[in-house]
């Protein structure tokens, strides 16, 4: 598999340094991105990134994940409009542990030659002093040069500290330092990147040129930032970023997200985030256009996605969680949902609470649906939906004889009260 010519059908190139994809053609190829340590988790917007170690990786080449435990000291403040907040080293290091066990899932770190491996730049920074290095790398590189960049002039006139406008340099250092030491010739990552990726590479050339080393070529590739064809930011949600983290998004939301994905941004997205072929993302989008209701490119986008980022078993789930909300669910799938996929589901639906001890020994519906709950407002209202056949219980239709009780609970703590096709109530059991 070519690499370049991969990511140029999936449009996955943004700028590309002369003679890389020579380069590429020619031998194996060692190729690393580096990871900022700012979050816990890695979000969707990271998966871009990701994604081209992948294809780096599934063309023959060897991909190295840098993770910044010295970088993340200084901040970098590429697309920042001001600086960013200092973290400890010990929420660094665990920032790191948790960002390296979600990329396992993408790359193989097992097997042959180009199996992928993990560095952290904090190893050769560590014992490096400030005057070594500011001898040894600050001397190479101009400070007109820096000021040159867009991510410096970006932020001059509303104040940038010493610390960040380093950065480079110190991003610079690492591609020399990989070069030199794990013969890394490629650095990529996303187009915001280019400035500290192309100081990096000068970096290389005018330490090897300097020090009489001899002559030496790195090269750069960046791809696109993601954007939705409306113009937003790619990878937000109400709520914030969509993170690869359960705990922080859950699968029923992950999956929601890639779901409603407009028609404009799905055939993109399937570019950029699965590995089905040229010829199988043409067929589903022609597949898809004949019958654009049904959503085809959406639900395998989301499919595909969801079960590489989490497991098939999380994607069968928020299946079946979503059919429950627009529904098509039953009483038995409702009942094999997990507390935290339940509150998702029905994040946002009125919540009311109503003690154990009320219905313990079983209370009457119309009670408990306008006197216990107030979901009607009268005993009347509720007793005229009930004979019309409009009220549920665990989306069960119930009558105005059936009783509450414990036998009710979803997760020995909720009761799903519907009342219509699409009025839910989730009522809370203290």
């Amino acid at each position: 598999m070519n690499f370049v010519e991969e990511l140029k059908w999936r449009d996955m190139i943004h700028d590309m340094t002369p003679g890389t994809e020579e380069q590429l053609q020619k031998e194996m190829t060692s190729g690393y991105i580096g990871f900022d340590p700012t979050a816990d988790s890695l979000h969707i917007g990271n998966l871009v990134p990701v994604m081209l170690l992948v294809h780096l990786q599934r063309s023959g080449h060897k991909p190295f994940v840098l993770v910044g435990g010295a970088t993340g000291m200084v901040g970098d403040p590429s697309g920042k409009m001001e600086e960013r907040q200092l973290l400890s080293m010990d929420q660094i290091n665990h920032n790191l542990e948790c960002q390296k066990n979600q990329l396992m899932k993408f790359l193989d770190f097992e097997k042959g030659d180009n199996k992928a491996e993990v560095v952290n730049n904090y190893d050769w920074f560590k014992d490096y002093n400030f005057l070594d290095f500011i001898r040894d790398a600050g001397k190479h590189i101009t400070v007109n040069y820096m000021l040159a960049k867009e991510s410096v002039k970006n932020r001059l006139d509303s104040g940038m500290s010493f610390t960040e406008f380093s950065y480079q340099l110190v991003q610079g250092y690492d591609f020399y330092w990989l070069y030199k030491n794990r013969d890394c010739k490629l650095q990529l990552g996303g187009s915001d990147q280019w400035g500290n990726i192309t100081t990096g590479k000068e970096l290389i050339r005018r330490m090897y040129h300097d020090t009489g080393l001899g002559e030496a070529e790195a090269y750069a590739l960046t791809c696109p930032l993601i954007t939705k064809s409306d113009g937003s930011k790619f990878g937000k949600s109400e709520g914030g970023n969509v993170w690869l983290d359960p705990k922080k998004t859950s699968p029923y939301k992950f999956y929601q997200y890639w779901l409603n994905i407009s028609d404009e941004d799905a055939e993109k997205m399937m570019k950029l985030f699965t590995l089905f072929s040229k010829e199988e993302i043409e067929e589903l989008v022609k597949q898809h256009n004949e019958a654009p209701h049904m959503r085809l490119l959406q639900k395998e986008l989301a499919k595909d996605v969801t079960i590489r980022v989490h497991s098939e078993e999380d994607y069968k789930q928020a299946v079946e969680a979503s059919q429950i909300l627009f529904g098509k669910g039953t009483t038995e799938t409702l009942h094999k949902l997990s507390e935290d996929v339940l509150l998702s589901v029905f994040e946002g639906v009125p919540q009311s609470e109503v003690a154990k001890s009320e219905i313990e020994s079983g209370v009457g519906i119309i009670d408990f649906l306008a006197n216990k709950t107030n979901i009607f407002a009268s005993n009347g209202e509720a007793r005229r939906m009930l004979k019309d056949n409009g009220v549920s219980i665990n989306k069960a239709k119930v009558k105005d004889d059936y009783q509450v009780g414990t036998k009710d609970l979803l997760n020995d703590k909720y009761i799903l009260a519907q009342k219509g096709k699409k009025n839910y109530f989730l009522v809370k059991v203290v």
